[in-house]
This record gives structure tokens, C-alpha cells and sequence, in this order.
């Protein structure tokens, strides 16, 4: 295989990958802690893991951002 498109899919497999592991992982925080539901009114704990959820994704988007900014090198030839 081609160096420029194995570049091309380690990219792609590690962008799919890191996003099902951030999901399952907030997820699996969220519902089993019960830390995504406000039952009666709002937890200190709740605040804490939306702040975590937004915060990571923020990292994750940003880990995407500079994954996908270098270029391929004779990816279109």
C-alpha cells in the first residue's frame, strides 16, 4: 500500500477510534452515576461532568483540527 494512503487511513481510524472511546466513556460515566440526570435539582456533580463533557470535546475537536491540518504528501497524484 501506498504510504500517502496509509497516512490517509491511519487518520481515519484513529478519528473514528477516539471518538466511540469518548463516547463510551461519558456515557458509561454519565448513565451509570447517574451524573447526566437531574433528579430532584442540580448536583455539583452534574455541573462537574457536563463541564468535563464539554471540556473534553473541546480537546477532541481540537486533536481533529490539527490531525486533518497537515497535509498528505502526494495523496492526489
Amino acid at each position: 500500500m501506498e504510504p500517502s494512503i496509509r497516512e490517509f487511513f491511519k487518520r481515519l481510524v484513529t478519528t473514528i477510534s477516539l471518538l466511540v472511546l469518548w463516547m463510551s466513556v461519558n456515557i458509561a460515566i454519565g448513565i451509570r452515576y447517574n451524573y447526566a440526570f437531574f433528579e430532584d435539582k442540580i448536583h455539583w456533580s452534574n455541573i462537574v461532568f457536563y463541564v468535563w463533557l464539554l471540556v473534553s470535546l473541546f480537546a477532541l475537536i481540537w486533536f481533529y483540527v490539527s490531525i486533518w491540518k497537515k497535509p498528505i504528501e502526494h495523496l492526489n497524484d
